[in-house]
């Protein structure tokens, strides 16, 4: 902000990107804009996170339908593979521990995939980032405007 002199009266200007469109209106006035500006300002960002939480949700749910697809099919074939893995190992081995050998496999397979798909979990970060760093600058700009 800078001052301005015309006449006896100091008028202030502003320089960022809020100007003071009317430098002579009263402190009520301006109570009630920075008010009404302050509320607009929570909207918006209030729709920015939605937005950005509706397009990340898009992206996961389309990865969760290619998923579930290739989890259908991956079970069927890995179910046919593995009965037929079991009745090759029948004729080197007992039926049932042939069973039980390609059942343990199974059992370690899908460990390992599920402790994967829990750190791939929790690397989704689910806070709107782009929002956020839109009110940490506001919160900076309040403050400088208080000073």
């Amino acid at each position: 902000m800078t001052r301005e002199r015309n006449g006896n009266h100091a008028r202030l200007r502003s320089e960022g990107p809020y100007p003071i469109e009317e430098p002579d209106q009263s402190l009520g006035d301006l109570v009630g804009r920075l008010t009404s500006e302050m509320g607009a300002l929570f909207n918006d960002h209030l729709q920015l996170a939605r937005i950005e939480m509706m397009e990340d949700l898009k992206e996961a749910g389309k990865g969760a339908e290619l998923m579930g697809g290739a989890g259908v099919a991956g079970w069927i074939a890995a179910l046919i593979l593995s009965l037929a893995l079991c009745w090759g190992l029948a004729e080197l081995m007992p039926t049932w521990l042939a069973f039980l050998v390609v059942g343990v496999v199974w059992a370690v397979i899908a460990g390992v995939m599920a402790m994967a798909g829990r750190k791939q979990l929790r690397q989704v970060d689910p806070m709107p980032d782009q929002t956020m760093d839109e009110l940490e600058r506001d919160k900076e700009w309040l403050k400088q405007q208080r000073n």
